[in-house]
């Protein structure tokens, strides 16, 4: 019989609060120099829009053309199944402990406090080269409409707007975020819609087209060499293509130490992230597969030959691409412009998360100590500054095209998140290691995951075969750029790791010595303090409830 977990909980009561104080509780709830004023809308819908990105819209086109239709759906399925698994540990862990820094914080403090460091800069770099990614993806887009566009105008306008909206207050980041969110939301659903209608002839050919294009020419794609061996190694560009587009669990873990009402708010945002896999990655990898074919002359032409000019680059996306086989007018031009506020708003989600990982390494004594310095509104100045530096990356694009520039930050950057998630499951199976070891009662928890730690171990092998494979094919032809590019961060994440053991002497967290309170107590008391003063909302309810305040004073002024 296992034992109860330590106590993590204080005597709720019902003190008379001053407004003075109650402003202090809502406003604040963390030493960190953070604010806690995320609302639970905003964090659903930031969860979103850090996991939707470029990838779902635009790069996945690429997939497409080198796996096929079934190679595509069978991976990102299989990738968002393991991927889902790695949730179920993050959440378990998160909600139970929403400390600023997320699951980095969590890796120090659990497993090594090198592994903290480690996984904090792998995050942070990870984060930080998302940011000119997306930038130059926008310039890829915009070229839809003209190709004339001063690729620098654009940049240097990004990085204006970036910095504007997260300068300010972590409230007016979270409402910025949650409109731009919305937006991508408008647009998958379009995309959705589009190919249910077209594929049962709702075009203006009156083609009822339906899987046409998964018979002919096929499902299954050959890729790099023929037969069987090909398909194959089509199905594995189509995982690594996954790896790079399938996202979100850190995101939520990151704005978990802003959030109003962090256990409660957190553990709904990670319970949507399943339906999410399945209805955004997975959903999207059906729906491209059906509407363009692989063996399309412009999505070849963007995605594997590179012989596009730059007036057609842009149409890279396989939605944009079939709308305009189909001759259908007015919507792409929608759906493109949809498609560049989806792509600045995992820019902005990016340079948000960037600069609170080298705040709360700042905070662990692994940068700096002037970088936990926050402005009034709670906005970590010096880390975002340094941040801000990262865009002006996106400005390689001047003397080379937006595509070889995508392909170089994508390489750089898939083997960082997935490396995430190896950090992820093995800070979990320490901290379930150490719940056994101390009698801690898991089921006294906030939310206990599913299947573990079994679920823990197969979403740890999964992601370590994919991190170590997915640059494959820098081996044959040997190519020293292409290996690099796609290593780069798997070589620098460990030698991270053993430079800081080295240099500071950390041990690894024996089981029975592992700080399972650590937080937790602060935690409750400040959402017991809070729901005195401003009991939690749902989505809805925060939703509507302005409507219904205007109701309510029509209805007394009549």
């Amino acid at each position: 019989m296992s034992a109860k977990a330590p106590s993590y909980t204080t005597e709720k009561g019902s003190p008379d609060y001053s407004a003075d104080v109650q402003a202090t509780i809502v406003s604040t709830g963390t030493a960190s120099g953070l604010h806690r004023r995320l609302a639970n809308r905003q964090i659903q819908l930031i969860a979103i829009g850090g996991s939707i990105g470029t990838a779902v819209f635009v790069s996945i086109g690429a997939a497409l053309a080198k796996g096929g239709p079934g190679s595509l759906f069978i991976a990102y399925t299989i990738y968002c199944g393991f991927l889902a698994m790695v949730n179920n540990c993050l959440a378990e862990m998160s909600i139970y402990m929403p400390v600023s820094g997320g699951f980095i914080r969590l890796a120090g403090k659990w497993v090594d406090d090198a592994l903290g460091f480690a996984a904090g800069y792998n995050f942070f770099f990870y984060e930080a080269l998302l940011i000119p990614f997306e930038i130059t993806a926008i310039n890829l887009v915009l070229g839809f409409w003209r190709d004339d566009i001063p690729p620098a105008a654009v940049c240097a306008a990004c990085i204006v707007l970036y910095g504007l909206l997260n300068v300010l207050a972590v409230k007016a980041y979270g409402e910025s975020e949650f409109w731009l969110s919305g937006g991508k939301i408008i647009l998958i659903f379009i995309c959705f819609f589009f190919t249910f209608i077209t594929m049962v002839g709702g075009n203006p050919a009156g083609d009822a087209y339906g899987f046409r294009y998964w018979n002919n020419p096929g499902a299954f794609a050959q890729f790099r060499t023929s037969g069987d061996l090909g398909r194959f190694e089509g199905f594995l560009a189509c995982v690594w293509s996954a790896g790079f587009a399938c996202v979100g669990p850190e995101y939520i873990s990151m704005v978990a130490a802003e959030a109003k009402h962090p256990r409660l708010y957190i553990k709904r945002a990670f319970k949507t992230v399943y339906w999410r896999f399945g209805a955004f990655f997975i959903g999207s990898a059906l729906c491209v597969g059906i509407v363009c074919s692989q063996m399309d002359t412009s999505l070849q032409e963007i995605h594997i030959e590179g012989t596009a000019d730059g007036s057609g680059s842009a149409a890279g996306s396989p939605y944009v691409i079939a709308m305009t086989n189909l001759g259908i007018d007015g919507l792409p031009h929608v759906v493109n412009a949809l498609l560049i506020t989806s792509i600045f708003s995992a820019g902005n989600t990016y340079t948000y998360t960037a600069t609170r990982i080298l705040h709360s390494l700042a905070l662990e004594g692994r940068a700096p100590r002037v970088l936990r310095t926050c402005t009034k509104s709670g906005v970590p100045i010096y880390c975002f500054i340094i941040v801000m530096a990262f865009p002006f990356l996106s400005f390689l694009q001047v003397s080379s095209s937006s595509n070889t520039v995508l392909t170089w930050l994508t390489n750089l950057i898939t083997a960082g998140g997935i490396i995430n998630y190896i950090i992820i499951t093995t800070t979990y199976l320490f901290f379930y290691r150490a719940t056994k070891a101390q009698g801690f009662d898991r089921t006294t928890l906030p939310y206990t995951g599913w299947f573990q730690p079994y679920s823990a171990w197969l979403g740890l092998a999964w992601m370590t075969t994919v991190v170590f494979c997915y640059g494959y094919a820098s081996f044959k032809p040997w190519s020293v750029d292409g290996f690099f590019t796609n290593y780069t961060m798997v070589g620098v994440t460990p030698l991270l790791y053993v430079g800081w053991k080295l240099i500071k002497r950390t041990k690894f967290v024996k089981p029975h010595e592992a700080d399972l309170v650590w937080e937790a107590p602060e935690i409750t008391k400040y959402e017991e303090d809070l729901s005195i003063v401003e009991p939690p909302t749902g989505f809805w309810e925060e939703m509507l409830g302005p409507l219904k305040r205007r109701k309510n004073v029509r209805s007394q002024e009549v």
